[in-house]
């Protein structure tokens, strides 16, 4: 899928989990660097089904080997997410969490650079993760909705049943939280996960 952004084409393409989105735009250079356009939110919305207006932004600086996730939220929370690396490289895994989507548990992972600026847009209800490839590296989220204390939900990016495909030559940095953070069939079974919803619908 494409739209003009004057003579500046950005591709969108649909990840193997329903709702998420590989972002690709098109950079123009000359002598001063390069300049290029990531989305506009009515096409995006269009091409994508997937509402997205910002009102909140993050940036996480990462130690090469940091692995942050699976980190998603509550049923209606809207914090549909569009991410993209502003500095070094990470592998970008989303995490279908929905309990009855016909691809509960499936993940699709994309390379996330500073160089190629491309960016994953992932709806409500899905899981994220990354493992920080570069020293430094920098992530920015922006959200389409306020952070709500006591939504998240948290998965351990390292559950066997999950097998995320982290290329790990050494022993990954998570966070105290993520590393006790439970398995999927875990989360399911206690009830920590949304619900499926049913495919979105474009207009």
């Amino acid at each position: 899928m494409l739209f003009e952004g004057g003579s500046r084409p950005v591709e969108i393409k649909e990840l193997a989990i329903a709702g998420a989105f590989r972002i690709t735009p098109e950079k123009h250079r000359d002598r001063r660097g390069s300049f290029f356009e990531t989305f506009r939110t009515a096409e995006v919305a269009r091409l994508t089904g997937v509402p997205f207006r910002v009102s909140q932004g993050n940036i996480t600086v990462n130690r090469r080997g940091t692995i942050r996730g699976v980190h998603g939220t509550r049923a209606g929370s809207g914090e549909a997410k569009l991410v993209s690396c502003v500095a070094g490289a990470a592998l970008d895994v989303v995490v279908d969490l929905r309990v009855g989507s016909p691809t509960f548990g499936a993940f699709d992972s994309t390379a996330l650079t500073e160089e190629s600026g491309e960016l994953v847009l992932l709806a409500e209800g899905l899981g994220h993760a990354y493992h920080a490839l570069a020293e430094g590296t920098r992530m920015s989220y922006l959200c389409a909705e306020q952070f709500v204390p006591g939504t998240q939900i948290d998965v351990n990016p390292l559950d066997p049943e999950l097998a995320l495909p982290w290329a790990l030559d050494e022993e990954p940095i998570l966070s105290d939280k993520d590393r006790a953070a439970p398995g999927l069939r875990e989360a399911a079974a206690a009830g920590l996960l949304p619900r499926y919803a049913g495919p979105s619908v474009r207009t």
